[in-house]
C-alpha cells in the first residue's frame, strides 16, 4: 500500500511548510524548496528534518 493521495494532499515540508510531492521511485517525500527528500518507511512518512537526506 503506497501513500494515499489524501495525504498527500496534507502534507507540507516541516522545515519551510510548502509542498511535497512523492518522488520518481515512491520512496521518498521531495520539497523543491529546501531539496530535501524525506523517507517512507513501511508506507510511512518520515517527516523529521534531522531524517532527510538533500536531494540529488
Amino acid at each position: 500500500m503506497a501513500v494515499s493521495q489524501e495525504l498527500l494532499d496534507i502534507l507540507a515540508c516541516p522545515k519551510c511548510k510548502g509542498e511535497v510531492k512523492l518522488n520518481p521511485s515512491q520512496d521518498g517525500l521531495v520539497c523543491e524548496a529546501c531539496r530535501l527528500v524525506y523517507p517512507i518507511r513501511d508506507d510511512i512518512p518520515i517527516m523529521l528534518i534531522d531524517q532527510a537526506q538533500p536531494l540529488k
